[in-house]
């Protein structure tokens, strides 16, 4: 079947494993509207129908025999330990077995020094341990008091147990099987049956939800935003076509990007970085508009009556390219992997009782790092960013405070900062610093190993480095003094403005009547009115 793909190879300069991909995720589009069109009455076929495809995928076209051997291999595994084991310790146990069959596909991976250009099995089966993993924990959240429960669990938990057939199409989900995005059994459940459009229902307030689709279970706009993802993900496929060879982080360790001015490797550095987060736009964008062909991803109306289906999405672009610090970029990155990590790993090792903590950080950075991979190259990523979380934390608590009013206070439920001039320039260079750090931080990340991953490092001078050291530096060598000062200073120098603001109000109200003396008001009204009493208690003893 390869020969199918060698003129397209061949005439885009990329393997064929990446086109075989492409394909996967495009003609999903066409058999997604098929499966739509079954009815729900026969949800059996459904589920036939996901089987069939992703066998289809995984076979004949990416010709991932031993492969799919092994993913069935980890789904019968799960399936019967879910059901099985009674106790508590089940979601651990489908965990270890789960991530412990994904480490040893890393490690065959590493052994055979498989690029990103080549398909092998660990791929799809990052984004299978996701589901079977969450789907354990969901079986275990079935099984305890719902008081004991927070709103996702509640809304994620399964108490009938799935047949074989019915979790298989579950696992085997076509549209997001090779490179996600996952999804939760209920909402697999849901999709299948058509109460997921009901649901979403329920949840609107506004009577009009309900009357714009009396005769139709699907809402209308689905195919129109699908095929809009579709056109999205091509636009960035091309990009990535054009530009890729002629900008990519593997370039960063040629003797011609050494011989370039500092500056100058530095600026093109941005440009590779956002030629390697180009693919991943493409693909998890085709695959959400496939996605949402088949239904997945409605989560509502808008305020003027039209469909929103934003439950499938991955990525959120504009969030990551412009992201004002590391937290907003990293919450828009492989989003569905984010949830994952946050219900599956950093609340479920936190003692009930207890807030996450250290140890909660610590078990989630360390299950993201053997989730990607083996290689060095994702240690090195990850342990950097770390330190740039901390930086970045340090200077959203105590430098931020000072482009914004000395007495604002950041909530939940407070009104958005004024955008003086001041915060603006804090945003833009917040912007430009987190671009550039990710830029920095996710070479090793493409480059995997440490040999590379440090010449690179060393031909862009190691900035990353010296940034984020310096900060830690200062705020930890008294720079937090030093600013805790400065703000308690304009709190002060706020309050006696508003005094002196207050007054002159009380005066020209008539309120109070202004001193006989010639001097400005200097004191607050309080103090005067202290040394009025004061005057008259002495006037009182002389007489």
């Amino acid at each position: 079947m390869d020969a199918l793909f060698e003129p397209v190879a061949d005439a885009t300069g990329a393997s064929i494993d990446q086109i075989k991909l492409i394909f996967c995720l495009l003609f999903s589009y066409p058999l997604g509207s098929f499966y739509i069109r079954i009815p729900a009455s026969h949800p059996e076929l459904k589920h036939i129908f996901s089987i069939a495809v992703t066998c289809f995928y995984l076979i004949p076209v990416l010709q991932l025999y031993g492969g799919a051997i092994q993913l069935l291999f980890s789904v019968a595994g799960t399936y019967y330990l879910a059901q099985k084991v009674q106790s508590q310790r089940m979601p651990w146990l489908v965990f270890i077995f789960t991530m412990g069959h994904l480490t040893i596909s890393h490690i065959i991976r590493t052994l055979d020094e498989a690029g990103y250009e080549k398909m092998e099995i660990s791929g799809p089966q990052m984004v299978l341990t996701m589901k079977l993993t969450t789907f354990a924990w969901n079986v275990l959240d079935g099984r305890r008091p719902a008081e004991e429960l927070d709103k996702w669990q509640t809304e994620q938990r399964v108490v009938e147990y799935p047949s074989l057939l019915e979790f298989l199409g579950y696992a085997f989900y076509f549209p997001g099987f090779l490179v996600g995005p996952y999804l939760t059994f209920n909402e697999y459940r849901a999709l299948v049956s058509g109460s997921l459009y009901k649901a979403a229902e329920k949840r609107e307030d506004e009577s009009r939800a309900l009357d714009r689709m009396p005769q139709r279970l699907v809402p209308r706009g689905r195919k129109r935003v699908a095929f809009r993802k579709m056109i999205v993900g091509l636009m960035f496929l091309g990009a990535y076509v054009v530009f890729y060879p002629e900008a990519n982080f593997h370039l960063t360790i040629e003797d011609e990007f050494e011989a370039k001015r500092l500056i100058s490797r530095i600026i093109f550095l941005q440009f590779c970085g956002f030629c390697e987060r180009v693919k991943y736009y493409a693909v998890w964008t085709l695959t959400e508009g496939a996605s949402i062909q088949t239904g997945l991803g409605f989560t509502g109306y808008t305020k003027t009556g039209g469909t929103r289906w934003e439950g499938a999405a991955n990525v959120d672009i504009w969030n990551i390219e412009f992201a004002p610090n590391l937290k907003v970029l990293l919450d828009s990155w492989n989003m569905k992997t984010n949830v994952w990590l946050r219900e599956c790993v950093y609340k479920r090792v936190t003692p009930k009782g207890k807030k996450p903590g250290f140890r909660s950080s610590l078990a989630t950075f360390a299950t993201s790092a053997f989730w990607h991979g083996i290689a060095p190259g994702y240690y090195l990523s990850f342990f950097f960013f770390a330190f740039v979380q901390t930086a970045g934390r340090l200077a959203r608590a105590y430098l931020r405070p000072l482009v914004l009013p000395p007495t604002y206070v950041p909530s939940r439920d407070a009104p958005p900062p004024p955008q003086t001039t001041m915060k603006q320039l804090y945003d833009y260079l917040g912007i430009i610093i987190t671009v550039s750090l990710t830029n920095y931080g996710t070479l090793p990340f493409m480059l995997l190993t440490i040999d590379d991953s440090f010449v690179a490092w060393n031909n862009v001078a190691w900035y990353g480095h010296f940034l984020v050291g310096g900060a830690l530096a200062f705020f930890y060598l008294g720079g937090t003094t030093i600013i805790r000062e400065i703000q308690e200073m304009r709190i002060k120098e706020d309050g006696i403005r508003k005094q002196r603001e207050e007054l002159n109000r009380l005066v020209q109200t008539g309120a109070i009547t202004p001193s006989s003396s010639t001097r400005a008001h200097t004191l607050p009204p309080l103090d005067e009115a202290a040394q009025e009493l004061e005057r008259e208690f002495h006037m009182g003893e002389r007489k």
